[in-house]
């Protein structure tokens, strides 16, 4: 298999299902909040490790001085997994969102053209209702909805 290759990508089948997406992200984001911990463990190693380093002729802060830059590029960086793992959350949630929106276009399209039809023809009876209790679901979808990156392939029904 040619990697150049556009047509055959091992990640194609991925981005297809948002049910297989919200798996993908959810492993990434496990991998990257262990790596989180290793790193939060590193940054309190180093720094009890560094401002205990004094060398002759230092004064008591000069230790923690030095040890500073080193403090603040593990917290850096650490901020920023910590965005990463975020913005893979969000990143799952809008793809699921899509394929919610994906899936209710052809409904909405065939509304919209009875609507414009029985603009055009009043004699048109009434619109017959599709989906009931839409507003009941839209309402309660606050709490039954998915809780994490790791729910959002489960409890889906399929198209």
């Amino acid at each position: 298999m040619n990697s150049n290759d556009p047509t055959n990508h091992p990640l194609r089948g991925v981005a297809q299902s948002p049910e297989a997406t919200a798996r993908y992200l959810a492993d990434i984001q496990r991998v990257l909040l262990d790596v989180g911990n290793n790193l939060e463990v590193l940054a309190r190693e180093t720094r009890v490790h560094l401002r205990d380093t004094h060398v002759e002729g230092d004064r008591w802060y000069h230790a923690r001085l030095r040890a500073q830059p080193v403090e603040k590029t593990l917290k850096d960086v650490l901020r920023h997994l910590n965005g990463l793992t975020e913005g893979l959350e969000k990143a799952a949630y809008k793809r699921n969102d899509v394929a919610d929106k994906i899936k209710k276009l052809p409904r909405e399209r065939r509304e919209k053209e009875l609507q414009k039809q029985r603009k055009k023809n009043p004699k048109l009876p009434a619109a017959p209702n599709y989906a009931p209790g839409v507003g009941q679901q839209a309402s309660q979808q606050g709490y039954s909805g998915p809780a994490s990156i790791y729910d959002l392939g489960r409890g889906r029904e399929s198209a």
